[in-house]
């Protein structure tokens, strides 16, 4: 496992896996990335709706726009200078 940002892709492949039923760990070990990782992704892609495997829904779009708009919504941050 490594620590990275995920990408688009990354959120596309989720999206395929978690729609086909495939486990949260095994998502996780085939993208290697932590568990929590797929956890926290799987919230901020929420649809709010029932997929058809009577899991909460997934969008890889709404998850990378969420991200984005967060980004937008940070900003640019000053270094703290020491004193």
């Amino acid at each position: 496992m490594t620590c990275r940002y995920l990408t688009y892709e990354d959120r596309k492949s989720i999206e395929a896996l978690y729609t086909a039923g495939v486990s949260l760990a095994d998502i996780a070990s085939e993208l290697g990335v932590h568990l929590a990782t797929i956890y926290r992704e799987l919230t901020r892609g929420g649809t709010g709706e029932l997929d058809g495997n009577g899991r909460g829904g997934y969008s890889a779009e709404l998850a990378q726009k969420t991200v984005q708009d967060n980004i937008k919504r940070r900003g640019h941050r000053k270094p703290v200078t020491a004193q």
